[in-house]
């Protein structure tokens, strides 16, 4: 199986990529906006493409890794204006003040992976390696000191893969009374510092 990776997507793939991530995510999600067609609509209009890289196989995206750099983010493309139009006011600000809990700026000179979703089908392939391979090697080309990410308690398998890598476990948070409302009740952060050479 043949699959290229690049940085970014072209417009044509906004569907399926919000699908991808809504498969990944959305139950995280759901939590923000529950209606799953509106919570696709708002993915494809919120999606920066150059903030990721992608995995195509055929010319369809089967993985993508979402990352910021203090200038934009992947899913930074719309605000509370946007999801106020979508949703409306009650619904539109409620979505805002619970994305707003996800949010992770990064610090001077760090890049912050936003998540790596892989097409179920295509999972177990070592997709999700090579993805996070090229947000490293990203973050390195372009002289950043670090990448962080956040891994919460329910996904061990990517923690795993995390520090296999060699990323360290600086923080870890747990918030239990909160896990109705995110769906999950705690989260490690993860940091991988970058030689300067």
């Amino acid at each position: 199986m043949t699959v290229k990776f690049e940085r970014g997507w072209d417009i044509k793939h906004a569907q399926s990529i919000a699908k991808l991530y809504d498969q990944a995510f959305g139950s995280k999600f759901s939590h923000a906006i529950p209606d799953k067609a509106k919570r696709l609509t708002i993915l494809q209009n919120c999606f920066i493409p150059r903030y990721s890289f992608v995995a195509l196989h055929n010319d369809t995206p089967i993985g993508i890794a979402g990352f910021s750099d203090g200038h934009g983010a992947l899913t930074s493309g719309l605000g509370i204006t946007g999801l106020i139009k979508h949703l409306g006011i009650p619904g539109g600000i409620r979505a805002g003040l619970l994305f707003s809990l996800y949010e992770r700026q990064p610090d001077l000179n760090e890049l912050v992976m936003d998540g790596i979703a892989v097409q179920k089908a295509y999972r177990g392939q070592g997709i999700g390696t090579q993805l996070l391979d090229c947000i490293v090697t990203h973050a390195q080309r372009h002289k950043y000191s670090s990448v962080r990410l956040d891994v919460i308690d329910r996904n061990a398998r990517a923690r795993k893969l995390y520090e296999a890598k060699g990323f360290v476990a600086v923080k870890t948070e747990h918030f239990p009374y909160l896990n109705w409302l995110l769906g999950f009740s705690g989260s490690t952060t993860m940091q991988l510092n970058l030689s300067s050479g």
